[in-house]
């Protein structure tokens, strides 16, 4: 596999199939629900291992996959960071092997310093937040079950330092949320080519009116106050004075992404709140994350770098 196919794959498992704002795929329907696919199949690559955990809040077995750099075995004494990673809509399984190979070379050329990375289970349409109709508490697994589990099981530096967020469209959404959300956790937050991060839920550039509505009913109980209620603009604007104080943020976006717009008035949003971050547009780059890690190059790696360079092992 040459490094143009390679990152092809990659690209699949980090948008999700591309998804819009909201991460709503073209589809003729949305069918939500049956995306819940709580125990997944099983990924192979460099340090990538399949587990399942006990979720209380599911009443059932739930999947991830944790990348392991090769530094763990060498030193059995040292903690290392962790990246969560936060796939895209239709799931990130396919992408597992490759996004692994790529951080796997990035710690072996050095480019980063080695680091864990938790792929977590984000459901097909899970859009990381706990749905209103109580069929899927995708927060409350992922903060709250998932993330204590993985410094138990683990050598984490299990403080906000040693923590970042990162991820792809629906992805990003889900990044923004916990770590605006959750400063006291999670120091680091990058959100690519996010989505939905618009004041309503109304339209999407990618997908119908129906299909938001769809949307909309199914996690957010059917109301703009529901989206609303656990939207990043209301965790940032409650939590303005800890994050400008403390928390390393990026926005990363294509000028020709159809989410552009969205992510800019998130932008000017920030601005308007006082919270510093990193706001990064990428010249020519649409929805679709191999344009945007290739428009990145090093840069990517330099945040990774910057956010983990005070830590000790």
């Amino acid at each position: 596999m040459n490094r143009r196919q390679h990152l092809l794959a990659l690209g699949a498992g980090l948008s999700g199939l591309a998804a819009a704002p909201g991460a709503i795929a073209r589809s003729p329907s949305l069918r939500v629900e049956p995306g819940l696919e709580w125990v997944t199949a099983a990924a192979e690559g460099p340090g990538v291992s399949f587990h399942t955990m006990g979720s209380e809040a599911r009443g059932g077995p739930v999947s991830f996959h944790i990348y392991v750099p090769p530094d763990y075995a060498a030193d059995p004494d040292r903690r290392f960071p962790v990246v969560y990673w936060l796939h895209g809509s239709g799931g990130g399984v396919s992408g597992i092997p490759q996004l692994g190979a790529e951080f796997d070379q990035a710690i072996r050329d050095r480019k980063a310093p080695p680091f864990l990375v938790v792929f977590v289970n984000g459901l097909s349409m899970g859009m990381y937040v706990d749905w209103s109709n109580g069929k899927a508490p995708m927060e409350t697994i992922i903060v709250h079950e998932l993330r204590p589990y993985i410094d138990a099981n683990w050598r984490t530096l299990a403080t906000p330092e040693g923590r970042l967020l990162d991820g792809f469209s629906m992805g990003g959404y889900g990044a923004a949320r916990f770590g605006f959300r959750y400063p006291e956790l999670f120091r680091t937050v990058s959100m690519m080519g996010a989505g939905p991060m618009q004041e309503f839920l109304t339209t999407a550039p990618r997908a119908s009116k129906a299909q938001a509505e769809e949307l909309l009913r199914e996690v957010y109980g059917g109301s703009q106050a529901g989206f609303q209620a656990v939207s990043p603009r209301r965790y940032a604007r409650e939590n303005a004075a800890r994050l400008a104080g403390r928390s390393r943020l990026r926005l990363v976006i294509g000028d020709r992404d159809e989410t552009f717009g969205n992510n800019q008035d998130f932008h000017t949003y920030l601005e308007g709140l006082g919270i510093p971050h990193d706001w990064i547009v990428l010249p020519g780059v649409g929805h679709d994350p191999l344009q945007v890690l290739t428009a990145l190059g090093d840069r990517h790696w330099a945040f990774y770098r910057a956010a983990f360079a005070t830590l000790g092992g």
